[in-house]
């Protein structure tokens, strides 16, 4: 089949789904209104609350939640074929990733920018509070060690096993100081956003071309300590030095990318070289549940609620902005993953589909790594570049947004941490380098695990799982509004059944194996998912429509 059929088709449900649901979700379910202050601006410090135009937000929103995981997981998850992960992709995201994601955001707004575990208090009780936040700990700690000892293997001098990258290593850590300059003179006004837009644009290929030139020579270890390094110093800098103009610049890398790529796709029209449903890959575990948490951030992820709740909420200058960054930043997403499955299966030949995806697991990660840059460079070879540079090129996007991931995530957990030490009264896990600390050791330790691509798998259950207590959180919000619940609460309903039931499967497997680390590890998040469940349902049964919460918000001063 020719590629863009499914893309075709995939891009008519994400407009109708952004044209029309959204809209009812922001105009008739969440009632958006510039008249209510946000808190960016009720509580604008200069650090973490920054009013922020726009786009600026969406290219950080977007930039945060890209990551690795809608390439990853799809690389992956196309052993099944195609059109399952295609599906799926679309499905998940219009109607379930994106209500997700928008929905977190409007509630963090409404609560003073507060993270949606710490929300659960006011919504559900204090006990649900605590047990949210524990999951969203572990859950963060997962990706962003998972993230990092994947970047380092990309970008390692070489590797056994796989392809890596080395070529990416210089301008990746080079686009630092570059953000960290453009952060400087934006906040001091002798820079704009136009000339920030061009001149990233420029330094970052003139870096692609430098790293072909001049590979850096790291091992895998030293790069863990580097990023580990890295992510510390993301985490306690204000978000204006760092974060904002390192997210925008790389959001044009990828606006570029994405370009790119669909270009191929429109102008070339490829051949899908993949079988649209495959079974004969040996291993192959059954398609469900294990697509749904293979797949993960590319059609709903947990992960986003806490950048929704964690960051991106305290930089939303006015209300309505919250449909484009919450709902338009999970299309976006979306489109990420679909390029990322057509480039697994039409951007290689049929003979090289088969021996990649003729057995669950080869390859691990970084095999499926590899099909998507190779996949995506063949594509951009069409448009005359060179296959080495276009390689370069797609794996800087890659480590480039694992980066933006990294960054944000650990700061994320930084909050965590600090929500954490309140509510066990420890007075020193306040202190943000205290806790960014913290939060550098528990993703170093899941960053040199061995767990490998079963640690993906558990990431990903973990993460769909919190997306499903996301949900819970925010049909707790409706139901207690007076307002249609079941929009969160169908789509709550399905993550449940879906990563419960996964979760169930790893925690046996990892019993079969022997896996004490994942046994305890799987076994704490699963007690501590129904815990919250239990709670959610006894308030469920018990709430008699008298315990109305009323919007936290201010409302601007009458002209």
């Amino acid at each position: 089949m020719n590629a863009l059929v499914p893309v075709l088709a995939s891009f008519a449900c994400m407009f109708i789904g952004y044209r029309f649901y959204s809209k009812y979700l922001a105009t008739r379910v969440f009632m958006l209104d510039d008249d209510n202050v946000t808190p960016a601006v009720a509580m604008q410090d200069g650090v973490d609350y920054v009013p922020t135009r726009k786009s600026v937000v969406f290219s950080h929103h977007f930039a945060s939640i890209a990551g690795l995981s809608p390439i990853v997981g799809p690389a992956i998850a196309v052993i099944w074929g195609w059109l399952p992960a295609v599906i799926w992709l679309v499905i998940g995201a219009v109607l379930m990733g994106t209500v997700h994601d928008f929905a977190a955001l409007v509630v963090s707004i409404r609560n003073k920018g507060r993270s949606i575990g710490d929300i659960c208090e006011q919504l559900i009780g204090k006990r649900a509070r605590i047990l949210f936040l524990l999951i969203i700990f572990i859950a963060l700690a997962l990706a962003m060690g998972s993230f990092t000892a994947i970047v380092a293997n990309l970008l390692q001098e070489s590797a056994a096993n796989f392809q890596s990258y080395p070529g990416a290593s210089l301008p990746a850590f080079a686009l630092i100081g570059v953000a960290m300059v453009f952060g400087v003179m934006m906040r001091k006004g002798t820079l704009g956003l136009r000339s920030v837009s061009i001149l990233g644009i420029i330094i970052t290929f003139g870096l692609i071309w430098l790293g072909t030139v001049f590979p850096l020579p790291l091992s895998k270890t030293q790069l863990i300590y580097i990023l580990l390094a890295y992510s510390l110093m993301a985490s306690i800098l204000p978000v204006w030095l760092l974060l904002q103009p390192r997210d925008y610049i790389n959001t044009l890398s990828l606006y570029i990318g994405l370009g790119l790529l669909y270009l191929c796709v429109f102008t070339f029209r490829p051949e899908i070289n993949a079988p649209a449903i495959n079974t004969s890959a040996e291993n192959l575990p059954g398609m469900f549940p294990l697509l749904f948490v293979t797949i993960a951030c590319g059609a709903v992820s947990g992960f986003h609620s806490v950048v929704s709740s964690g960051t991106t909420a305290k930089q939303l200058a006015k209300e309505s902005d919250a449909r484009a960054v919450g709902y338009g930043g999970m299309i976006a997403e979306c489109c990420l993953g679909l390029i990322a499955v057509i480039a697994c299966c039409a951007g290689v030949s049929q003979q090289d589909w088969l021996a990649h995806y003729s057995e669950w697991g080869r390859g691990g990660l970084y095999g499926g790594i590899s099909i998507f840059v190779t996949g995506g460079a063949n594509f951009i070879t069409e448009l005359g570049i060179p296959f080495e540079a276009a390689a370069t090129f797609v794996a800087l996007l890659i480590v480039s947004f694992a980066l933006t991931t990294l960054d944000t995530g650990t700061r994320l957990l930084r909050y965590n941490v600090e929500e954490l030490g309140a509510t066990f009264h420890l007075p020193g896990f306040q202190n943000r380098f205290v806790s960014s600390s913290v939060a550098i050791i528990t993703v170093w330790y899941f960053a040199t695990s061995a767990f490998g691509q079963t640690l993906w798998i558990l990431f990903g259950t973990v993460n769909q799982l919190l997306a499903g207590l996301g949900l819970l959180a925010a049909t707790i919000y409706l139901l207690r509004q007076g307002r249609n619940y079941w929009v969160t609460a169908a789509p709550m309903i399905f993550m449940l059944i879906v990563t419960l039931t996964a979760m169930s499967l790893n925690i046996k497997k990892y019993i079969a194996d022997g896996s004490t680390d994942l046994i305890v590890v799987g076994g704490i998040i699963m007690a501590l998912a129904i815990g919250l469940i239990v709670e959610g349902l006894v308030f469920y049964f018990r709430w008699n429509g008298a315990e109305a919460m009323p919007d936290n918000v201010e409302k601007k001063p009458a002209a």
